[in-house]
C-alpha cells in the first residue's frame, strides 16, 4: 500500500474542530479526549486568538491525546504551529498559504486539507497542487460561522464524480442531518458546536461517530 493510500484510508470518520469560544481552556486536554472516546477520528485544533504560549501548549496537549487514541491531530491555518508540535497535518482556508509551502515546510507525509467553500473549481486545483482534502460548506446554516456560505450538500456528490480526494462535508451538521451529506458520498463530517458546545462531549461525539462504519 502506498503512502498516499495509508494517509486516505485514515481520511474518514468524524472530524471534531475546537473552538476557543467553546471550550473553557480550564477543561480544553478533558473535552478533547472526551471526542476522542466518543470516536472522532480527527481533531483540528482551532484557534484564532494572539496568546501564541496558549496555543502551542493546547496544540501539544492534543497531538498527544490523539496518539493516544490513534486518531489524526491537524492544525488549522499555521503551518509553522504544526511544524512545532509534530501535528499529521494542516488545514488551509483561502487566505492561507498555499498547498505547496505547507509541502514544502512538513514534509511528504503531512496531511494537507483545503476548504473549498461552495466552489468545486478550488477542489480541482487543489487537488492538482498536491492536497490530500477537501472540505465544502456550509453544508447547513450555523451558529459557529453564521457568515458562512451555503454550499448545500449536491456539491458533495459532484466532488465525488471528479475528484480522486477524500471530500470532508462541514457547517451546522447535527445527529439530525448528518445522514444527508453522508448519503452524497462524504468521508469526513467535520463538526464543531456539534460536539464541542456545552458538556456531554462524549455522547455528542458516539451518536455522530455511529454513522460511520469502521474501517475495514
Amino acid at each position: 500500500m502506498s503512502l498516499k493510500q495509508q494517509r486516505d484510508h485514515r481520511l474518514q470518520g468524524l472530524y471534531a474542530i475546537t473552538d476557543e469560544h467553546l471550550i473553557p481552556e480550564a477543561v480544553f486536554a478533558s473535552r478533547v479526549e472526551a471526542a476522542l472516546a466518543g470516536g472522532a477520528r480527527i481533531i483540528q485544533y482551532r484557534d484564532k486568538s494572539t496568546n501564541r504560549q496558549k496555543r502551542l501548549q493546547q496544540a501539544q496537549q492534543l497531538r498527544r491525546l490523539c496518539s493516544d487514541y490513534h486518531a489524526l491531530c491537524i492544525i488549522n491555518d499555521d503551518i509553522e504551529l504544526a511544524g512545532a508540535v509534530d501535528a499529521d497535518g494542516v488545514h488551509l482556508g483561502r487566505d492561507d498559504h498555499s498547498p505547496e509551502h505547507a509541502r514544502e515546510r512538513l514534509g511528504e507525509k503531512a496531511i494537507i486539507g483545503i476548504s473549498c467553500y461552495d466552489r468545486l473549481e478550488l477542489a480541482l486545483a487543489a487537488e492538482n497542487n498536491g492536497a490530500d482534502y477537501v472540505a465544502f460548506g456550509a453544508m447547513f446554516s450555523s451558529t459557529t460561522k453564521p457568515e458562512a456560505c451555503l454550499a448545500g450538500t449536491a456539491i458533495i456528490r459532484q466532488a465525488r464524480q471528479q475528484l480522486q480526494l477524500p471530500v470532508c462535508a462541514i457547517g451546522g451538521i447535527t445527529a439530525e442531518n448528518i445522514r444527508e451529506p453522508l448519503r452524497e458520498g462524504a468521508d469526513m463530517v467535520a463538526v464543531i458546536g456539534g460536539v464541542f458546545a456545552g458538556n456531554n462531549v462524549k455522547n455528542k461525539a458516539l451518536v455522530l461517530s455511529r454513522h460511520f462504519q469502521p474501517p475495514i
